[in-house]
């Protein structure tokens, strides 16, 4: 922990982990300068009011190009791009450049468990978690989950576990970063805009294992060919999940019953014990039992926690049953393949909301995924991407939608009026959110704001 102390220290972008970072340097002792392009009066007052509580240096409403002077280490926001001008002459200066997620491993205790993929992170990290706080160890959920990993991480003791879901963005500025145990969950089409390329992108995910020995596991979905190309050539042990086929060693189905195999096959539990529901779900299933299993958590507890843990929000989430009409949020379902596995949950006549900012990617394996889904009733296209889904939907010869434009409002009514008694309105819009919104759990909790805000039409 002493590596910070006196050390000059840049943070660029005062988003929750950027605040977070701060406080736990200026803790350790580091003289530290935090710069966001937004003023004061934009970043508001819960940021200011906690930076006001640091022995901090503030540039605020400044670009950051002429605070690298005196800088010994540069603190990226994951939302900055290591490929920024600003960035890259940090680097040619000789100036350390890391992510918030590297800084608060360096002075981290205990195990630490990393979770990447394309789909299922949350719900998997979230899980995960969960098993291992059922074990009686003090654990930290954390990462691109929505809470800073330098949150907490000084009081980590050696007995503690940390699970960290991170993100292709993250793994751009981790160098030292070395998991216990590192998950990758699948690899699908996403994030080109920051990436470029399928190849950059999957490059991005491999980082995790790196620094990888063979004391470590190293988690992988079997069922998947990209991450069984991924865990080619590594140091760490191998742990496989797998709906499909009865693995060596991790995760598996067999009949009806979730599987564990190190030394031998052992139960943890049926398949149907499993509260979260879809095949997707017994994936994100299996990875946890894989995840905890290499660090030797008992079947017992795997099942205790796999029978009562209720999902996440903002993941195929039950809102309300208003008129016979089930809303369902999946705002999570940021990308065309965690959409296509909402889709394969619904199983009554289905409303889809879809549309969003765009991330440069195809929309036609959605719409051929619709077109193949008799359950998809009609599609309110919203968001930037509405024109680009409409043709894709109209080259699979599908015309049962309707164009909502940037009005949320509208796209809800229109909704609900084409949704009949006993159907569902999904939100899982395929796309990113920053056309209309904060964030996905902007977009999220704003739908279920407007949907438990409803009357019944019945009562009218």
């Amino acid at each position: 922990m002493e590596q910070y102390e006196g050390r000059r220290v840049l943070i660029v972008g005062l988003a929750r982990s950027g605040v977070c970072a701060a406080k736990m340097l200026c803790e350790l002792g580091a003289s530290v300068t935090v710069n966001d392009m937004k003023t004061a009066e934009q970043l508001g007052e819960e940021t200011m009011q906690a930076l006001s509580a640091l022995p901090c240096r503030q540039a605020l409403g400044v670009a950051p190009d002429d605070l690298l002077g005196a800088t010994e280490v540069l603190v990226l926001s994951p939302g900055i791009a290591y490929a920024k001008p600003f960035v890259q002459e940090a680097v040619r200066r000789g100036i350390e450049v890391i992510g918030e997620l590297e800084l608060g491993a360096r002075v981290l205790r205990g195990r630490l468990v990393a979770i990447t993929g394309t789909n299922g992170k949350t719900t998997t990290t979230t899980l995960t978690g969960e098993i291992f706080r059922a074990t009686g160890k003090h654990t930290l959920v954390c990462g691109n989950i929505g809470y800073p990993i330098t949150a907490e991480a000084l009081t980590m003791g050696d007995d503690a576990v940390t699970v960290a879901e991170v993100s292709s963005y993250q793994c751009e500025t981790v160098s030292r970063f070395h998991p216990d145990v590192a998950a990758c969950l699948n690899i699908t089409e996403d994030h080109l805009v920051r990436h470029g390329d399928m190849q950059t992108y999957i490059a991005m995910k491999h980082r995790i294992f790196e620094n990888q020995t063979r004391h470590d596991a190293a988690v992988f979905n079997y069922d998947d060919p990209a991450c069984r190309e991924m865990a080619r050539d590594l140091k760490a042990h191998i742990v496989w999940f797998s709906r499909k086929e009865k693995v060596d060693c991790g995760a598996y189905v067999d009949g009806e019953m979730v599987m564990f195999r190190m030394d031998r096959p052992v139960a943890v539990c049926r398949v149907n014990e499993i509260r979260i529901p879809g095949p997707h779900n017994l994936e994100n299933a299996l990875a946890a039992v894989a995840i905890t299993g290499a660090l030797g958590v008992s079947p017992e507890i795997m099942r205790e926690v796999l029978m009562t843990f209720p999902g996440v929000e903002h993941r195929i989430e039950t809102v309300r049953t208003l008129d016979g009409v089930t809303f369902i949020n999946d705002s999570k379902g940021t990308n065309v393949d965690s959409t296509q596995k909402a889709i394969a949950t619904m199983t009554r006549p289905t409303v889809l909301i879809l549309g969003g900012s765009d991330k440069k990617v195809s929309f036609v394996p959605l719409a051929e995924t619709i077109a193949a889904a008799p359950q998809i009733i009609h599609c309110v296209l919203i968001g930037d991407t509405a024109e680009q889904i409409r043709t894709a939907l109209e080259a699979a010869d599908i015309h049962r939608y309707t164009m909502a434009g940037y009005d949320f409002d509208h796209a809800l009514a229109i909704a609900r009026e084409q949704a009949p008694d006993g159907g569902c309105v999904l939100l899982s819009p395929a796309c990113a959110s920053f056309d209309m919104f904060k964030d996905f759990e902007d977009r999220g909790r704003i739908f279920k704001d407007k949907v438990n805000a409803m009357t019944s039409a019945r009562e009218e």
